[in-house]
């Protein structure tokens, strides 16, 4: 068996102007994260015998995973777009909406929609390219939605949209 898999759909390139403020903001820390890091890097190398050394092991692998993420904020920044006006019709529910969804138990449920590189699950953001949000798109308030998830089917009533 093969370990290949295909590659990732790509994500969308749309953002708020929050979100992408965040991601910039991550990126100036994180190259001067990369000064201090660089600097303990270059007093655990001179200690001498780099094999056994396992500060000089820990920096290098800090290292680079700053570098990393520096290397994709760098080309993911440039293509995002930038989206912060509301849409002409705020009756339906579009990109960088807050959806009140009511579940069939009662139970209320807030999500916003934005773009891929802002989601936190914990604080109901969720991603464009998801189902639920790609379920929500378009729809107006009262509308029922149905999401699957799984074999599981859930339905929601959509109570408010908000921008």
């Amino acid at each position: 068996m093969s370990r290949w898999r295909p590659p990732r759909p790509k994500s969308s390139p749309y953002i708020t102007a929050a979100g992408y403020r965040v991601l910039e903001s991550e990126l100036k820390q994180l190259w001067e994260r990369r000064k201090h890091v660089t600097a303990a890097l270059s007093a655990a190398a001179a200690e001498g015998d780099r094999s056994e050394n396992a500060e000089y092991i820990y920096r290098k692998k800090e290292l680079r995973e700053i570098d990393r993420r520096i290397h994709y904020l760098q080309k993911r920044l440039p293509a995002l777009t930038v989206v912060s006006e509301k849409p002409g019709n705020q009756k339906q529910v579009f990109f960088g909406a807050w959806v009140t969804l009511e579940t069939m138990t009662g139970e209320e449920i807030t999500y916003r929609i934005v773009g891929a590189d802002e989601i936190d699950t914990s604080g109901g953001l969720i991603s464009l390219d998801s189902p639920l949000a790609g379920a929500l798109l378009k729809k107006q308030l009262d509308d029922e939605v149905v999401f699957r998830q799984g074999a599981q089917e859930n339905k929601y009533y959509i109570v408010a949209i908000r921008y």
